[in-house]
């Protein structure tokens, strides 16, 4: 069916060529663009997700540079479009030169026309799902959990475990190593309860002097100490009808601990200086990278306070130990990232994955973030490599496959897969694929898979 969805711009200067291109894609809103400024001008006014590029273009059709630049110039404009190369015959340098400036794919001529329609459906599929996923990271704070990217099984049940909680008053302890994100958890629980409309209030208690730490916390009257010079609000005082986040809780000094754990109690305090009790009416969410066991048998935190402040325990896993999560969280920095800085980088190279995936991060998310933040302004091709973010590719890394054995690798398995659905019905299986049964058994005798 023919819709504004299912647009592609054909880059073309042969009439005839133009002809069976649009023969090709009858399913699809054919552009035709016989040269690079046409093609420009077409692309800007239809917006194609999907493009296709015949290098050879005038004025110097027998020279690809004028194809080349007009692949280059097509990414700088839309720099998600999917742009499929048209190559000459056994042309496999410019084809991987191509690639290599950020085209999807190539093809060679002689067009065969029911491979580049696979290429061609594939490629706008792609472009959905990443428009899709576009769409939802650029909601922004339209969701509570926004903030927080998570693809992991371990991940998913914390932010289950968030959704469930947040509605409650539970005291909430949130543990997990630096640069987890353990913040963007206790905004959400704020977020996500009755009390979002007040203020979400934050205090680092390993950032603030011992000696200071008391009245940030709880305020101080006029006089209290030199330099008090009028009645202070403290944290908690400023946090009533909202949320305090106490971060770092683990590096609370021993003298307050006790005096926390009676506001904990009672629910009222006492400013530095001053006698008059003042009710508070608070959620209170802390949270720590220390482990809180080893200090109460060292005697370093009160195991009273302990149990008062985690009433529910919400463990954040490390980086490491979150199947899949790298990649998903590096490519949604990278996107935030190259649209801050203005440039259109196409994803990470596979050496860059492999090295993301080997590497342990120590720092978390934390570190993941400041490496892509420097990988986007140092990067000088069109993906980030390894070198871009300075990590080690891992020794034994599976050797590049090219495009052909990617194709044929997924072709093979979307035949073996629509055989076994269709039990062995040829019909069945061809209109599942979308083919005609001559080409499929045009691919199953490629792929010898015929008996």
């Amino acid at each position: 069916m023919k819709n504004e969805n299912k647009k592609l711009l054909v880059v073309e200067d042969d009439p005839g060529l133009q002809s069976q291109l649009r023969w090709c894609f009858e399913g699809y809103e054919v552009i035709i663009a016989g040269d690079k400024e046409t093609a420009l001008v077409e692309l800007r006014r239809h917006e194609p997700p999907v493009v296709t590029l015949d290098l050879g273009l005038p004025p110097d059709p027998a020279n690809v540079s004028v194809g080349l630049e007009t692949l280059q110039e097509v990414l700088k404009i839309s720099p998600h479009v999917k742009v499929i190369v048209v190559t000459g015959n056994e042309d496999h340098e410019n084809a991987l030169k191509s690639i290599a400036l950020g085209a999807y794919d190539f093809y060679q001529k002689p067009v065969d026309a029911q491979l580049l329609g696979l290429i061609v459906d594939r490629a706008h599929r792609l472009y959905a799902l990443e428009q899709e996923n576009r769409r939802l990271a650029a909601r922004g704070g339209s969701s509570p959990l926004a903030g927080i990217i998570a693809s992991s099984p371990e991940m998913v049940k914390v932010c289950r475990m968030v959704e469930k909680v947040a509605p409650t008053d539970a005291t909430t302890l949130i543990l997990g190593e630096s640069g987890t994100g353990k913040e963007l958890f206790a905004r959400a629980l704020h977020d996500l309860s009755s009390r979002s409309e007040e203020r979400f209030v934050a205090i680092n208690c390993a950032a603030i002097p011992e000696t200071l730490l008391e009245s940030e916390l709880f305020g101080y009257e006029k006089g209290a100490f030199t330099g008090a010079a009028k009645q202070t609000k403290g944290k908690i005082e400023c946090a009533h009808g909202g949320t305090l986040f106490l971060d770092e809780i683990g590096d609370l000094p021993g003298s307050l601990q006790a005096k926390l754990l009676r506001f904990l109690q009672e629910r009222v305090i006492e400013r530095v200086g001053g006698r008059e009790e003042i009710p508070i009416d608070v959620r209170v969410v802390c949270a720590t990278h220390q482990n809180l066991d080893s200090l109460i048998e060292e005697s370093e935190f009160r195991q009273d306070l302990y149990f008062r402040i985690s009433e529910i325990r919400l463990e954040i896993p490390p980086l490491r130990e979150r199947e899949g999560d790298v990649v998903t969280i590096g490519r949604a920095l990278l996107q935030r990232q190259t649209l801050q800085q203005g440039c259109s980088l196409r994803g990470f190279s596979d050496d860059a994955i492999a090295a993301m995936d080997a590497y342990e991060w120590p720092g978390n998310v934390r570190e993941l973030e400041n490496r892509i933040k420097r990988a986007v302004i140092m990067a000088e091709g069109a993906q980030v490599t390894a070198e871009d973010l300075e990590l080690p590719v891992p020794e034994g890394q599976a050797p590049l496959r090219t495009l052909r054995q990617v194709r044929e690798e997924a072709e093979r398995k979307a035949l073996q897969q629509a055989l076994m659905l269709a039990d062995g019905n040829m019909s069945r299986a061809a209109e599942a694929l979308g083919i005609t049964r001559p080409t499929l058994y045009s691919l199953l005798e490629k792929y010898q898979m015929r008996e």
